[in-house]
């Protein structure tokens, strides 16, 4: 019986690089979907099929997934800084265009989405579960237009039956991640970095390889299309752990603290003159930010842990491990 056929878009991020090997492993005939100016070095020695196509490019879409079974969709913009119109662009009309493709080729069995726990109301949670819908209200592009997706998708499985399975992780770090922890490490050793408030608000930290295991698990498990899934590592740490561990790694100070009132009052300025000066930089503080910093972020992966028999097994302190020698380049010492 010849293997199934799956494409990954994306197939250089962090997500799409773990997805593709633990897909190879396993058998799968995989289709890794490139932009022409990525590296394709790892893919090639992996040895799956390689196809350069863009998000943002229609005429490259047919190509990309012709005789495909099953799809991974973990390609975004993504940020926390700039105008929602230029993530959109890319994570709701580029997904609403690849969509459609798929559904002239008629060959889907599965479609994943690589979604995230922040199209959920931005706002303390405490064991928050996949009941609650995405909300529009996102702090940042991202967030917002992550969400546009998700209600997109929902669209398409109500009237077209796209077989869509959704999977919502928190803020991901390990080997790959280019976008949250080498960014942080960098402001840490520059000394901008500055705690807000107490500290002792929980993250919702997904190390990647525990989110390559329940992607994994999505693509096996029958039934489930139509469902969406909130994913994160067993035990959440606070900020003081997760901003600690980091600091005593590379030997920095910890940094100083500002009270969570004054920083409440100074984001809005600071981001309404960051964009009158237009500013391609986020600045120190943005409400992304504040988010990320000072909410408590403690979503259910009940569902995940019933329904597809998610167990993470890697504790942070042991991703995080992993996570910074791939950035400091220990890893290759």
């Amino acid at each position: 019986m010849p293997a199934t056929r799956l494409a990954i878009t994306g197939a250089n991020g962090m997500v799409g690089t773990h997805v593709t090997r633990r897909a190879v492993q396993a058998g799968y005939q995989v289709r890794a979907l490139v932009r022409a100016e990525d590296d394709h070095g790892e893919l090639s020695r992996l040895g799956v099929e390689i196809v350069e196509w863009d998000l943002l490019e229609s005429d490259s879409f047919p190509a990309a997934v012709a005789d495909q079974e099953i799809i991974v969709h973990t390609a975004a913009h993504v940020g926390d800084w700039g105008p929602a119109e230029k993530y959109r662009a890319a994570n709701v009309y580029g997904l609403d265009r690849l969509l459609q493709a798929v559904r002239r080729e008629g060959k889907l069995r599965r479609w994943i989405q690589i979604s995230s726990l922040g199209v959920y109301p931005a706002k303390h949670h405490y064991g928050l579960d996949e009941t609650t819908p995405p909300n529009l209200d996102g702090f940042d592009g991202y967030t917002q237009t992550k969400a546009e997706a998700d209600i997109l998708l929902d669209k398409h499985t109500a009237e077209y039956g796209l077989p869509v399975v959704k999977m919502r992780p928190g803020f991901m770090y390990g080997e790959g991640d280019r976008h949250v922890v080498p960014p942080l490490v960098q402001l840490l050793r520059a000394g901008r970095v500055r705690m807000i408030g107490d500290g002792k608000m929980l993250s919702d930290n997904t190390y990647i390889g525990n989110f390559a295991d329940a992607v994994m698990l999505a693509l096996e498990k029958p039934g489930i299309e139509g469902e969406a899934f909130n994913i994160r590592d067993e035990r959440l740490v606070d900020r003081n752990e997760f901003i600690g561990t980091v600091v005593q790694y590379l030997g920095t100070p910890f940094p100083r603290r500002v009270p969570l009132w004054f920083a409440k009052a100074a984001v809005g300025p600071v981001e309404r003159i960051a964009r009158l000066l237009r500013k391609q930089q986020a600045p120190l503080i943005t409400h992304a930010r504040m988010k990320f910093m000072t909410l408590n972020l403690a979503y259910s992966i009940d569902k995940a842990k019933r329904e597809l028999g998610y167990c993470p097994k890697v504790d942070f302190q042991d991703g995080i491990k992993v996570a910074l020698d791939w950035i400091t380049g220990k890893k290759e010492e």
